[in-house]
Protein backbone atom coordinates (compact mmCIF):
# COMPACT_ATOMS: atom_id res chain seq x y z
CA UNK A 1 0.00 0.00 0.00
CA UNK A 2 1.43 3.83 -0.96
CA UNK A 3 1.04 6.55 1.17
CA UNK A 4 1.94 10.05 1.24
CA UNK A 5 3.69 11.77 3.93
CA UNK A 6 5.16 15.79 4.23
CA UNK A 7 8.50 16.34 4.70
CA UNK A 8 10.52 19.09 5.42
CA UNK A 9 13.48 19.20 2.74
CA UNK A 10 14.93 22.30 3.21
CA UNK A 11 14.93 25.75 5.09
CA UNK A 12 11.10 26.87 5.05
CA UNK A 13 10.33 24.18 2.28
CA UNK A 14 7.93 21.45 2.53
CA UNK A 15 6.91 18.48 0.12
CA UNK A 16 4.83 15.71 -0.38
CA UNK A 17 6.88 11.84 -0.17
CA UNK A 18 5.37 9.11 -1.66
CA UNK A 19 6.29 5.87 -0.04
CA UNK A 20 5.91 2.20 0.39
CA UNK A 21 4.13 0.71 3.51
CA UNK A 22 5.00 -2.54 5.58
CA UNK A 23 2.12 -4.85 6.15
CA UNK A 24 1.36 -4.67 9.61
CA UNK A 25 2.64 -7.14 12.43
CA UNK A 26 0.63 -8.59 15.15
CA UNK A 27 1.64 -5.99 17.30
CA UNK A 28 0.77 -2.80 14.87
CA UNK A 29 -2.32 -0.92 13.40
CA UNK A 30 -2.88 0.32 10.25
CA UNK A 31 -4.29 3.99 10.70
CA UNK A 32 -5.95 6.06 7.84
CA UNK A 33 -5.73 9.80 8.99
CA UNK A 34 -8.92 11.64 9.55
CA UNK A 35 -7.04 14.71 11.31
CA UNK A 36 -3.41 15.60 11.89
CA UNK A 37 -2.48 18.78 14.22
CA UNK A 38 0.47 21.27 13.76
CA UNK A 39 2.06 22.32 16.98
CA UNK A 40 3.29 25.86 15.84
CA UNK A 41 6.28 26.12 17.83
CA UNK A 42 8.10 23.20 17.95
CA UNK A 43 6.94 22.66 13.95
CA UNK A 44 8.48 25.93 13.09
CA UNK A 45 12.19 25.44 14.27
CA UNK A 46 11.86 22.25 12.89
CA UNK A 47 10.59 23.28 9.40
CA UNK A 48 13.43 26.18 9.42
CA UNK A 49 16.25 24.18 10.45
CA UNK A 50 16.73 25.64 13.94
CA UNK A 51 17.42 22.37 16.29
CA UNK A 52 20.45 22.60 17.58
CA UNK A 53 22.84 19.96 16.71
CA UNK A 54 23.17 19.01 20.46
CA UNK A 55 19.20 18.22 21.09
CA UNK A 56 18.97 16.30 17.50
CA UNK A 57 18.25 13.36 20.06
CA UNK A 58 16.25 15.09 22.32
CA UNK A 59 13.95 16.63 19.89
CA UNK A 60 13.17 13.16 17.77
CA UNK A 61 9.76 12.80 17.59
CA UNK A 62 8.52 9.25 18.20
CA UNK A 63 7.86 8.16 14.90
CA UNK A 64 10.15 10.60 13.09
CA UNK A 65 11.97 9.60 9.97
CA UNK A 66 14.63 11.09 8.07
CA UNK A 67 17.62 13.03 10.30
CA UNK A 68 17.78 16.83 11.44
CA UNK A 69 18.21 19.28 9.69
CA UNK A 70 16.98 17.96 6.61
CA UNK A 71 15.27 16.26 5.02
CA UNK A 72 13.22 14.97 8.07
CA UNK A 73 9.12 13.88 8.38
CA UNK A 74 8.15 15.67 11.85
CA UNK A 75 4.56 15.94 13.95
CA UNK A 76 3.32 14.39 16.72
CA UNK A 77 -0.94 15.07 16.19
CA UNK A 78 -2.03 12.55 14.47
CA UNK A 79 -6.34 11.23 14.36
CA UNK A 80 -7.16 8.66 11.89
CA UNK A 81 -8.92 4.81 12.20
CA UNK A 82 -7.19 1.89 13.07
CA UNK A 83 -7.92 -0.26 9.83
CA UNK A 84 -6.22 -2.85 11.10
CA UNK A 85 -5.04 -4.31 15.11
CA UNK A 86 -6.00 -5.67 18.37
CA UNK A 87 -9.63 -5.24 20.04
CA UNK A 88 -10.11 -2.47 21.26
CA UNK A 89 -8.24 -0.23 18.31
CA UNK A 90 -9.21 -2.02 15.35
CA UNK A 91 -12.12 -0.22 13.84
CA UNK A 92 -12.40 2.66 16.12
CA UNK A 93 -10.30 6.38 16.29
CA UNK A 94 -7.26 6.68 18.08
CA UNK A 95 -4.86 9.24 18.48
CA UNK A 96 -1.30 8.34 17.97
CA UNK A 97 2.16 10.67 17.73
CA UNK A 98 3.45 10.45 14.16
CA UNK A 99 3.89 12.86 11.55
CA UNK A 100 1.53 14.67 8.68
CA UNK A 101 0.82 11.42 6.81
CA UNK A 102 -2.45 9.85 5.16
CA UNK A 103 -1.76 6.23 6.34
CA UNK A 104 0.87 4.81 8.53
CA UNK A 105 1.20 1.43 10.24
CA UNK A 106 2.19 2.56 13.90
CA UNK A 107 3.15 0.34 17.18
CA UNK A 108 -0.37 -0.31 18.33
CA UNK A 109 1.00 0.55 21.83
CA UNK A 110 1.40 3.88 20.83
CA UNK A 111 -2.40 4.31 19.31
CA UNK A 112 -4.62 5.61 22.53
CA UNK A 113 -8.71 5.24 21.77
CA UNK A 114 -9.89 8.57 21.26
CA UNK A 115 -13.00 9.02 23.37
CA UNK A 116 -16.61 9.08 21.52
CA UNK A 117 -17.54 12.83 22.84
CA UNK A 118 -13.91 14.27 21.46
CA UNK A 119 -14.56 14.99 17.86
CA UNK A 120 -11.52 14.57 15.17
CA UNK A 121 -9.95 18.30 15.21
CA UNK A 122 -10.43 18.62 19.09
CA UNK A 123 -8.72 14.90 19.13
CA UNK A 124 -5.86 16.46 17.63
CA UNK A 125 -5.03 18.73 20.67
CA UNK A 126 -4.30 16.11 22.51
CA UNK A 127 -0.08 16.79 22.08
CA UNK A 128 -0.84 20.26 23.33
CA UNK A 129 -3.17 19.33 26.69
CA UNK A 130 -0.27 16.01 27.42
CA UNK A 131 2.03 19.16 27.43
CA UNK A 132 -0.15 21.21 29.77
CA UNK A 133 -0.82 17.91 32.14
CA UNK A 134 3.04 17.50 32.11
CA UNK A 135 3.00 21.19 33.16
CA UNK A 136 0.56 21.19 35.80
CA UNK A 137 2.26 17.91 37.36
CA UNK A 138 6.21 19.92 37.53
CA UNK A 139 3.95 22.94 38.84
CA UNK A 140 2.79 21.36 41.72
CA UNK A 141 -0.14 24.21 42.32
CA UNK A 142 -0.98 24.67 46.05
CA UNK A 143 -4.17 25.61 46.94
CA UNK A 144 -4.50 29.32 47.53
CA UNK A 145 -1.42 30.28 45.05
CA UNK A 146 -1.84 32.95 42.77
CA UNK A 147 -0.92 32.06 39.55
CA UNK A 148 0.20 34.30 36.14
CA UNK A 149 0.02 32.39 32.55
CA UNK A 150 2.56 33.94 30.51
CA UNK A 151 1.27 33.67 26.95
CA UNK A 152 -2.29 32.85 25.49
CA UNK A 153 -1.54 30.07 23.06
CA UNK A 154 -3.16 26.67 22.53
CA UNK A 155 -0.33 25.41 25.67
CA UNK A 156 -0.70 28.44 27.76
CA UNK A 157 -4.76 28.29 27.43
CA UNK A 158 -4.83 24.92 28.26
CA UNK A 159 -2.34 25.30 31.22
CA UNK A 160 -4.84 27.93 32.77
CA UNK A 161 -7.76 26.40 32.39
CA UNK A 162 -6.25 22.94 34.21
CA UNK A 163 -4.64 25.60 36.98
CA UNK A 164 -8.20 27.37 36.89
CA UNK A 165 -9.86 23.54 38.03
CA UNK A 166 -7.63 23.59 41.29
CA UNK A 167 -9.42 24.46 44.28
CA UNK A 168 -8.70 28.38 45.53
CA UNK A 169 -6.28 28.81 43.20
CA UNK A 170 -6.38 32.57 41.21
CA UNK A 171 -4.98 32.03 38.00
CA UNK A 172 -4.52 35.06 34.99
CA UNK A 173 -3.43 34.71 31.97
CA UNK A 174 -1.48 37.41 30.34
CA UNK A 175 -0.96 37.96 26.37
CA UNK A 176 -0.29 41.12 24.15
CA UNK A 177 -3.44 40.22 21.71
CA UNK A 178 -6.55 41.74 24.18
CA UNK A 179 -8.61 39.46 21.57
CA UNK A 180 -7.74 36.73 23.99
CA UNK A 181 -8.94 37.87 26.54
CA UNK A 182 -12.89 36.58 26.30
CA UNK A 183 -11.37 32.79 25.58
CA UNK A 184 -9.46 33.03 28.70
CA UNK A 185 -12.28 34.18 30.88
CA UNK A 186 -14.16 31.29 28.65
CA UNK A 187 -11.83 29.29 30.41
CA UNK A 188 -11.77 29.66 33.80
CA UNK A 189 -9.40 32.35 34.32
CA UNK A 190 -8.51 36.17 34.48
CA UNK A 191 -6.57 38.04 31.52
CA UNK A 192 -4.65 40.79 31.64
CA UNK A 193 -2.06 42.98 29.00
CA UNK A 194 1.67 42.56 29.99
CA UNK A 195 1.85 45.93 31.29
CA UNK A 196 -1.29 45.19 33.67
CA UNK A 197 0.13 41.76 35.07
CA UNK A 198 -0.26 41.14 38.73
CA UNK A 199 2.86 41.01 40.90
CA UNK A 200 3.34 38.77 44.14
CA UNK A 201 2.64 35.42 41.92
CA UNK A 202 3.17 32.26 43.35
CA UNK A 203 3.38 30.60 40.57
CA UNK A 204 4.26 31.50 36.93
CA UNK A 205 3.97 29.85 33.91
CA UNK A 206 5.89 30.87 30.79
CA UNK A 207 4.29 30.04 27.42
CA UNK A 208 4.96 32.75 25.31
CA UNK A 209 8.06 31.46 23.72
CA UNK A 210 9.58 35.10 24.03
CA UNK A 211 12.19 35.98 26.23
CA UNK A 212 10.25 39.30 27.12
CA UNK A 213 7.67 36.68 28.65
CA UNK A 214 10.42 35.52 30.81
CA UNK A 215 11.64 38.42 31.70
CA UNK A 216 8.18 39.48 32.96
CA UNK A 217 7.85 36.00 34.68
CA UNK A 218 10.82 37.44 36.78
CA UNK A 219 9.77 41.20 37.78
CA UNK A 220 6.30 39.92 38.73
CA UNK A 221 7.56 36.57 40.66
CA UNK A 222 7.03 36.58 44.65
CA UNK A 223 9.52 35.49 47.10
CA UNK A 224 10.57 31.80 46.55
CA UNK A 225 8.02 31.71 43.72
CA UNK A 226 8.36 28.98 40.90
CA UNK A 227 8.49 30.16 37.08
CA UNK A 228 7.91 27.05 34.95
CA UNK A 229 9.61 27.61 31.64
CA UNK A 230 7.57 26.07 29.01
CA UNK A 231 9.15 27.25 25.95
CA UNK A 232 11.84 26.39 23.71
CA UNK A 233 13.71 28.36 21.89
CA UNK A 234 15.56 26.47 19.40
CA UNK A 235 19.10 27.87 18.77
CA UNK A 236 17.83 31.86 19.59
CA UNK A 237 19.79 32.83 22.86
CA UNK A 238 18.11 34.29 25.75
CA UNK A 239 19.49 37.20 28.13
CA UNK A 240 17.88 36.97 31.68
CA UNK A 241 18.29 39.67 34.54
CA UNK A 242 19.68 37.19 36.92
CA UNK A 243 21.14 40.04 38.69
CA UNK A 244 18.97 42.78 40.57
CA UNK A 245 16.50 41.04 43.26
CA UNK A 246 16.86 37.13 41.84
CA UNK A 247 19.02 35.56 43.84
CA UNK A 248 17.36 37.70 47.42
CA UNK A 249 13.78 36.29 45.90
CA UNK A 250 14.93 32.49 45.93
CA UNK A 251 12.84 32.49 42.78
CA UNK A 252 12.94 29.29 40.99
CA UNK A 253 13.30 28.55 37.03
CA UNK A 254 12.28 25.24 35.80
CA UNK A 255 12.34 23.76 33.09
CA UNK A 256 9.10 21.37 31.94
CA UNK A 257 9.44 19.57 29.06
CA UNK A 258 6.88 16.70 27.80
CA UNK A 259 9.30 14.23 26.45
CA UNK A 260 9.89 12.76 29.78
CA UNK A 261 7.26 11.69 32.53
CA UNK A 262 7.21 14.86 35.42
CA UNK A 263 9.20 13.56 38.56
CA UNK A 264 5.63 14.10 40.91
CA UNK A 265 3.96 10.84 38.77
CA UNK A 266 6.96 9.14 37.34
CA UNK A 267 7.03 5.48 37.88
CA UNK A 268 3.04 6.24 38.79
CA UNK A 269 2.14 6.98 35.20
CA UNK A 270 3.27 6.02 31.82
CA UNK A 271 3.30 7.88 28.98
CA UNK A 272 0.44 6.16 27.23
CA UNK A 273 -1.77 6.68 30.65
CA UNK A 274 -0.70 10.59 30.30
CA UNK A 275 -1.80 10.92 26.35
CA UNK A 276 -4.68 8.86 27.53
CA UNK A 277 -5.76 11.44 30.56
CA UNK A 278 -5.22 14.55 28.43
CA UNK A 279 -7.63 13.30 25.75
CA UNK A 280 -10.14 12.58 28.18
CA UNK A 281 -10.03 16.47 29.48
CA UNK A 282 -10.82 17.27 25.93
CA UNK A 283 -14.41 16.05 26.02
CA UNK A 284 -15.17 19.95 27.12
CA UNK A 285 -16.32 21.38 24.29
CA UNK A 286 -15.06 25.01 25.19
CA UNK A 287 -11.49 23.77 23.43
CA UNK A 288 -12.97 23.91 19.93
CA UNK A 289 -12.24 27.61 19.90
CA UNK A 290 -8.51 26.36 20.15
CA UNK A 291 -8.85 24.39 16.85
CA UNK A 292 -7.66 26.94 14.37
CA UNK A 293 -8.01 26.86 10.56
CA UNK A 294 -7.84 23.81 8.48
CA UNK A 295 -5.69 23.38 5.44
CA UNK A 296 -5.94 20.80 3.22
CA UNK A 297 -3.47 17.88 3.24
CA UNK A 298 -2.00 17.97 -0.54
CA UNK A 299 -2.07 21.98 0.15
CA UNK A 300 0.06 21.44 2.93
CA UNK A 301 3.65 22.22 1.16
CA UNK A 302 2.41 25.52 0.08
CA UNK A 303 0.22 26.21 3.11
CA UNK A 304 2.65 25.54 5.96
CA UNK A 305 5.35 28.82 5.12
CA UNK A 306 2.20 30.99 6.77
CA UNK A 307 0.48 28.86 8.79
CA UNK A 308 4.11 28.91 10.69
CA UNK A 309 4.94 32.62 10.40
CA UNK A 310 4.63 34.06 13.81
CA UNK A 311 2.22 36.90 14.22
CA UNK A 312 3.35 40.46 13.15
CA UNK A 313 4.41 42.20 16.97
CA UNK A 314 2.68 45.34 17.07
CA UNK A 315 4.47 46.57 19.85
CA UNK A 316 8.37 47.01 20.37
CA UNK A 317 8.47 44.95 23.24
CA UNK A 318 6.05 41.84 22.47
CA UNK A 319 5.08 39.51 24.66
CA UNK A 320 3.58 37.03 21.42
CA UNK A 321 1.77 34.20 21.08
CA UNK A 322 0.46 31.92 18.30
CA UNK A 323 -2.77 31.63 16.95
CA UNK A 324 -5.05 28.59 17.86
CA UNK A 325 -3.59 25.27 16.46
CA UNK A 326 -4.08 24.72 12.61
CA UNK A 327 -5.81 21.32 11.19
CA UNK A 328 -4.76 19.42 8.36
CA UNK A 329 -7.49 17.09 6.86
CA UNK A 330 -7.01 13.94 5.02
CA UNK A 331 -9.33 13.46 1.82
Amino acid sequence: MKAHAFWTVAPGVGALREEDLPVPGPEQVLVRTLVSGISRGTERLVFHGRVPASQYDAMRAPLQAGEFPFPVKYGYAAVGIAETGPPGLHGHRVFCLHPHQDRFVAPAAMCVPVPDAVPDARAALAANMETAVNLIWDARPLPGERALVIGAGTVGLLAGYLLARMPAVAVTICDIDAGRAALARRLGAAFCLPEAAPADCDLIVHASADPDGLRLALDRAAFEARILEASWYGDRPVTLPLGEAFHARRLSIIASQVGSVSPAMRGRRSTTQRLALALSLLEDSRFDALVGPATAFADLPAAMPALLAPAPPSRSTAVQSPPPCPIVTYP
